[in-house]
């Protein structure tokens, strides 16, 4: 449990949730509290007891309990967190694949080549920039695609409140804008490179950096001769040099990389066919080119051509806008732990109204363990007491099985790679990181542990 006095995780993130009946909120927070305790496996492994299985079933096919009900709280929370922060708050934004093809649910769309069924998943994951810390997600939108009409014309496409195109600008609209004493910053990765979404941007008042992913026309300095965005930037000089992370993908581990950056500030035009709804004029925009120097053989140098309109002045700037953007892969992470960790795939509901609320709280419950893999990561992890980000309970018991002694001086690297440790990783110098298959492994048998001391303590002190 992540630590935060002595409210619980249900009651912290679910207990305000409006179902209609305090019984049912009651329901939820109980329901939350075992999930995460137990997140890993199917839903009867999350919920042992069948009276517990029960009363999630009924809760589920409640119809005041929605998914946007139930992550409501969470939302909420998220931005009182924001709110908050005095520095950078970055709200990474992507969307994942649900596959949920073994079930009889009508309104599940084709997703993939076609041939599987579920959800287009759009999470927001606000996180606090300098301290690497995630608050939450700040918004979800579950969509289904729905069958496309043959021959199609632009402007029906343009027109169709189904287009997917739509999801970047949807997930925005319902995330208010920051206050005038905060910066928050939209981060996304090629597949937002939408003029539609850009342009929403700046007319709502929000800021963002986007990788590019079209050679989109551009204007330079007032010139009227147009070029192409990528090749401009491609020809302008490289300037310093860092060291940043690249994530990994698949069984490709994570890297650092040693890049340099470009930038310049740029007008970009508008699409000659009209592909959303946008008011048509050009984009004043900054960009910055971030590529990678010596890049070793055999992998694909890092190359980044950022769109923003947080202005780009100086070598600094450039560079922090970099930094912003390579947070981005936390997000990546973040549907590794609701899919691996949560085993958000796994339910088998035969309604999508009972389905989709329970997305809604394991996407939550994701977050956790997101968390402290993330501390475990930054420069204080070996200093940083443990306490700071999980219960007393978890620290003494995890020692006790690590040291056959409580260590309440542990680190949250100690916990960490203990944690890890208990799933099965042997946290030899030549491993890689723990990933995410094993830590939620050392994470459920911890659970276990702690169910166990409780149920001794009872036995011999009751």
């Amino acid at each position: 449990m992540i630590a935060g006095g002595s409210v619980g995780f249900g009651e912290a993130h679910f207990g305000t949730a409006v179902l209609g009946h305090k019984d049912r909120t009651d329901c939820l927070v109980r329901i939350a509290n075992l999930m995460h305790r137990h997140p890993g496996g199917t839903l009867p492994h999350k919920l042992m007891s069948p009276k517990d299985y029960k009363a999630m079933d009924r809760l589920a096919n409640r119809p005041e309990v929605t998914h946007a009900a139930v992550l409501c709280p969470h939302r909420e929370r998220t931005l009182t967190l924001m709110r908050e922060t005095a520095g950078v708050v970055l709200l990474l934004h992507d969307t994942t694949e649900l596959d949920y093809s073994g079930l009889s649910i009508p309104e599940l769309g084709p997703i993939g080549s076609g041939y599987h069924r579920g959800y287009l998943c759009h999470n927001s994951l606000a996180v606090a920039f300098e301290e690497r810390e995630v608050l939450g997600l700040v918004n979800q939108v579950l969509h289904a695609r729905v069958p496309v009409p043959k021959n199609e014309t632009i402007k029906a496409k343009r027109k169709r409140q189904s287009r997917e195109s739509r999801l970047w600008t949807q997930a925005v609209q319902n995330i208010e804008v920051a206050p005038v004493d905060r910066l928050w910053i939209d981060i996304a990765d090629r597949g937002a490179d939408v003029f539609e979404f850009l342009a929403h941007e700046i007319t709502a008042g929000r800021r963002f950096v986007v990788r590019s992913s079209a050679d989109r026309s551009i204007q330079v300095g007032g010139n009227e001769s147009k070029q192409l965005l990528h090749t401009y930037m491609r020809s302008l000089p490289l300037h310093g040099q860092k060291r940043i992370t690249v994530g990994g993908r698949g069984a490709t581990p994570e890297r650092k990389a040693t890049v340099a950056v470009s930038f310049a500030k740029v007008q970009v035009q508008e699409p000659l066919q009209r592909r959303g709804d946008y008011e048509r004029r050009p984009l004043d925009l900054w960009c910055v080119r971030v590529a990678e120097i010596n890049p070793p053989k055999g992998v694909t140098p890092v190359e980044w051509t950022l769109l923003t309109n947080q202005p780009v002045t100086t070598l600094g700037d450039a560079w922090e806008r970099a930094s912003w953007y390579e947070v981005r892969w936390v997000i990546e992470e973040y549907h590794k732990a609701m899919k691996t960790g949560c085993a958000i795939e796994e339910m088998q509901f035969t309604t999508a109204q009972a389905l989709e609320p329970m997305i809604a709280l394991l996407s939550v419950v994701a977050v956790t363990l997101l968390n402290l893999r993330e501390a475990a990561r930054r420069p204080d992890a070996a200093e940083r007491p443990a306490t700071d980000w999980v219960d007393a309970e978890y620290v003494s018991v995890l020692s006790a099985w690590r040291h056959k002694e409580i260590r309440m001086d542990w680190t949250v690297h100690d916990f960490f790679y203990a944690l890890a440790r208990l799933g099965g990783h042997q946290n030899r110098k030549r491993d890689h990181r723990p990933g995410w298959l094993v830590l939620w492994r050392g994470w459920n048998a911890l659970q276990h542990m702690i169910d166990g001391a409780a149920a001794a303590k009872l036995r011999f002190c009751g």
